[in-house]
This record gives structure tokens, C-alpha cells and sequence, in this order.
């Protein structure tokens, strides 16, 4: 009993260690959804995509409104953390939530991408507008 319970001790560290690792120079990137510039010119139409389409893509907006004229406006509000090693060294690097990313060796950066859709009453896209912005 005791063999099985280090075992599965072992394996649960190794698992949270795994989920921590990257190897240097390799940036890490936490996403909310696949909300990217990319994936807007890709998937978005205007007069053939659909709001299911949209769904189907992007999830659930953030925000729904309505302009002057009555139409439909999703917005959809994205936030990405990007984490690289700063070190020129081999070998892993263990990355701690909570923790200090520039004094361990790692530069920072956030993004945030926000993407406004406009539909029509047959709820296909009329107009859309996104802005990626970095700091």
C-alpha cells in the first residue's frame, strides 16, 4: 500500500511539474479562447458568416449590445500572457505561479484583443473591427 501511495505521489509531482516546464527560448503563452488576428480574417465573411458560425469559432461574447440603427454588436475581449526564457542556457526551467518571471530569468508581455461584430437582422455579419494591443 505504501509502494502505490509514492507511486501515485511520484506521478502526481511529475504531472504539475510537466504542466510547469518549458525548455529556454521557448515562449510560453496562456489563451482564453483561439481569439487571434489569424483566426478573424480566416473565419470571418461579411454577408456569409453567421452568428453560429461566430459561436462556433469564438465562443460566447463578452458583451452584447445594440447600435443606433438596432443591430446586433458582439464584443469579444481577449487577454494572453507571453512568457520567454531571457537566459541563453540548456536545459529546463521551472515556471512558478505567483512568482517573479523577470527575476527568474523570463521577460513578460501581455496581450489583449478585442473584436466588435456587427450583424444584420438575418443575423449574418455585417461589419467587424479587431485591435490587437501588446504591453
Amino acid at each position: 500500500m505504501k509502494k502505490l501511495v509514492s507511486t501515485l505521489a511520484l506521478l502526481f509531482t511529475f504531472s504539475i511539474l510537466a504542466g510547469c516546464v518549458a525548455t529556454n527560448n521557448t515562449p510560453v503563452t496562456t489563451r482564453n479562447s483561439e481569439l487571434t488576428q489569424g483566426n478573424v480574417q480566416m473565419n470571418l465573411s461579411v454577408g456569409k458568416t453567421t452568428k453560429a458560425d461566430v459561436l462556433e469559432k469564438f465562443g460566447a461574447p463578452n458583451i452584447t449590445t445594440r447600435d443606433s440603427a438596432g443591430r446586433e454588436v458582439w464584443t469579444y475581449q481577449r487577454a494572453a500572457q507571453v512568457s520567454q526564457s531571457s537566459s541563453s542556457s540548456t536545459g529546463w526551467t521551472i515556471i512558478f505561479v505567483n512568482g517573479s518571471s523577470k527575476a527568474a530569468g523570463f521577460e513578460s508581455s501581455s496581450r489583449m484583443m478585442t473584436l466588435i461584430i456587427k450583424f444584420d437582422a438575418e443575423d449574418k455579419v455585417t461589419d467587424f473591427r479587431s485591435r490587437t494591443s501588446n504591453f
